[in-house]
């Protein structure tokens, strides 16, 4: 089967010019050429559609959008927190922590997002810091809440591991550990 593939994949050697088959540059047939002339033709395209055609596609898009009044602003509100979220430098979260949440008594894991800024500032009496607190499996739902820096406590855990043991609703507990084994705590 797999010489089946790689002879049909060789007769597209046949669509070159005669002096730049292998037989004319080297003497021989060499078996895979196809192959590897049509994995280059593959990439080559996918390199220019998506850094020429897809960009300006995109581009086109993101323009278009921001002509459609009701649409631009949901659109650029949540581009703008995807951006933040999924940005490279990572500091949308910048660390696990667990608060008490919906009420004294009860923790859920949070992750911190900064300081409170703005008027807010203003009006808080001590130490706050600005806290995400997502739902249960889907982590893009939840709630900006702000806590007094005191009554938050710092994870060690990664904000990777606290995401999985989110969405999965605490039955994978970070490090492997299951609730309630001998090795867990």
């Amino acid at each position: 089967m797999l010489k089946l593939i790689v002879d049909a994949l060789d007769q597209t050697l046949l669509l070159l010019p005669p002096e730049f088959r292998t037989e004319n540059w080297l003497g021989l047939h060499v078996a895979g050429m196809g192959v590897v002339m049509t994995l280059v033709i593959v990439f080559v395209t996918g390199l220019l559609a998506t850094n020429l055609l897809g960009a300006r596609l995109v581009h086109l898009w993101h323009d278009i959008l921001h002509r459609i009044p009701v649409v631009n602003s949901i659109y650029s509100s949540v581009k703008q927190i995807s951006d933040t979220l999924f940005s490279s430098s990572g500091q949308a979260f910048r660390k696990a922590l667990l608060v008490q949440w919906p009420r004294d008594g009860m923790w859920t894991i949070a992750f911190l997002t900064g300081k409170p800024g703005g008027d807010v500032v203003n009006h808080l009496p001590e130490d706050y810091v600005s806290v995400y607190v997502p739902t249960t499996p889907n982590p893009t739902g939840g709630y900006f809440v702000i806590v007094a820096r005191k009554d938050v406590i710092e994870l060690d855990m990664s904000v990777d591991e606290a995401l999985k043991y989110i969405i999965s609703m605490g039955v994978a507990p970070p490090n492997g550990k299951r609730p309630g084994s001998a090795s867990g705590k």
